[in-house]
């Protein structure tokens, strides 16, 4: 087909399975111009940090050649995609952010397994934060990833890479992981999609701690529909793990409706009073209830008493990373950044019946949210509270001329969500009047998946704020 390759690179994830699977477009071409464009332009922004050109091109090759043959292909036949370094790629190397990590796994996990089976072209991995600990990509081994919007501001993170990569046209899909909102900040911050589901939606292996709810693997795209179709390969259950869902992945790549004619929808710009939001991001968001209300939605202020959410997120947090991390940091001090080594050092502290307490406190707030979705079909709440900051900071120490008491508290949008279960959808929610991308976190009842995509993708079609592109 004839287009330009930037007009290509930027086209949603959508069209450009169609185009593959109906022979008017080849893999080789699509996975030729993302290359192309990932010399031309990654140097500005350090989203892509593994790369195997080569592969990619005969994965490619392979893929239009099974096309030629009429076998029977997957729903992203064809589309090149760049796996967050926090997930093991097979014969690809794989690095966690730190030279305590950096391997070469034999195997594929099991979210990669899935998008190589659904028929992706693997390209290579997208830049992490350290370990993926904190919300803003930076790391020993690769530096920093830079916001396409504005170069020398953060791209968000853990899966900044990924999102600065989509926003930037680099690939059309790739996936993430979020555990206090590692797919829903950098999708804020980067103009472009990302979903939390509901724990076991998308089953996570291998994984130490498989009961575990708080940390989920998803998808991100530059539209809503490309992640509901990247969730249609990734979703579905695995015997292997123990909290996976039974539905299948495959109707989530059903057509989405424009219109909400009789949604119930929560307005909570501070989640109840909760966490200070930046005015700048607040008066961007407060012209969303409009748009709900033409699409035929009712809007109220309301918000689930989210009282406990913090401490239960900071509790299994902490107890999480003294089990991931404390043995390493004892070994490796001078090689675990501080912030690693503060959470792990609060995890060791814990007592049995501080565990008890904060699962306790864990089932009264999901009870209080399940009981809150009996008047509210969703609640809709700022994806950040504040705008991307400047990379050399790692992260921001103060919201509105309010302090902060440690390097989570600014994503505590995303953390307070986080224990309830909910799957939370980051969906371009518009722009500040200087050009900063600002994202709405849509949050359904869990399992109600489908819900925050049929959702968003109504707002992103009545505002169309996802196709003001980067000036790259």
């Amino acid at each position: 087909m004839t287009t330009s390759t930037d007009e290509l690179c930027l086209r949603p994830a959508t069209e450009l399975a169609a185009l593959i699977r109906s022979r008017q477009l080849s893999a080789r071409e699509l996975t030729d111009a993302c290359l192309e464009r990932i010399e031309r332009l990654d140097g500005q922004v350090n989203a892509v940090v593994t790369l195997d050109a080569e592969g990619a091109r005969a994965a490619a090759d392979a893929a239009d050649a099974a096309l030629a043959a009429g076998e029977e292909v997957g729903p992203l036949h064809g589309l090149p995609v760049a796996h967050k370094d926090t997930h093991a790629t097979g014969g690809m190397r794989t690095t966690w952010g730190s030279p305590l990590a950096d391997t070469v796994p034999a195997d594929d996990e099991l979210v990669v397994a899935r998008l190589r089976a659904a028929g992706t072209v693997r390209i290579g991995k997208t830049n992490v934060p350290e370990f993926a600990a904190g919300s803003h990509t930076f790391n020993p081994l690769f530096g920093v990833t830079h916001n396409p919007y504005r170069h020398g501001l953060s791209a968000g993170g853990s899966s900044g890479g990924a999102a600065a990569a989509l926003a930037a046209g680099l690939v059309p899909v790739a996936e993430g992981s979020d555990f206090g909102g590692s797919l829903r900040n950098p999708a804020a911050f980067c103009n472009v999609v990302g979903l939390r589901p509901t724990p076991g939606r998308v089953p996570t292996w291998p994984a130490a701690m498989a009961w575990s709810q708080l940390s989920v693997q998803g998808p991100m795209g530059r539209t809503v529909a490309d992640v509901a179709l990247v969730l249609s390969a990734i979703a579905g259950p695995d015997r292997r793990v123990p909290i996976s869902l039974d539905d299948p992945g495959a109707p989530f790549a059903a057509p989405l409706p424009e219109r909400l004619d009789g949604l119930r929808v929560a307005w909570a710009p501070d989640l109840g009073g909760r966490v200070r939001v930046d005015p700048a991001v607040t008066a961007v968001l407060a012209e969303s209830v409009a748009v709900f209300e033409e699409l035929g939605a009712t809007v109220e202020a309301d918000c689930p008493d989210l009282a406990g959410a913090d401490d239960v997120f900071g509790t299994l947090r902490a107890w999480v990373f003294d089990t991931t991390f404390s043995d390493l940091a004892r070994r490796h001090p001078d090689r675990l950044k501080e912030s690693i080594r503060w959470n792990a050092a609060l995890g060791a502290e814990l007592t049995g019946a501080d565990l008890a307490r904060a699962e306790m406190a864990h089932t009264a707030l999901y009870e209080r949210v399940v009981a809150f979705f009996d008047r509210y079909d969703v609640l809709l709440a700022p994806t950040t509270q504040v705008l991307p900051f400047p990379v050399e900071a790692e992260y921001p120490t103060e919201i509105d001329g309010e302090p902060l008491a440690d390097y989570l508290a600014w994503m505590r949008s995303c953390t307070l969500i986080t224990p309830t279960g909910c799957p939370a959808l980051s969906v371009p929610g518009g722009f500040t009047p200087d050009g900063l991308p600002v994202g709405l976190q849509v949050v359904a009842p869990p399992r109600a998946d489908r819900r925050v995509l049929e959702v968003g993708h109504a707002f992103e079609q009545a505002t169309r704020f996802g196709e003001r592109r980067p000036p790259l």
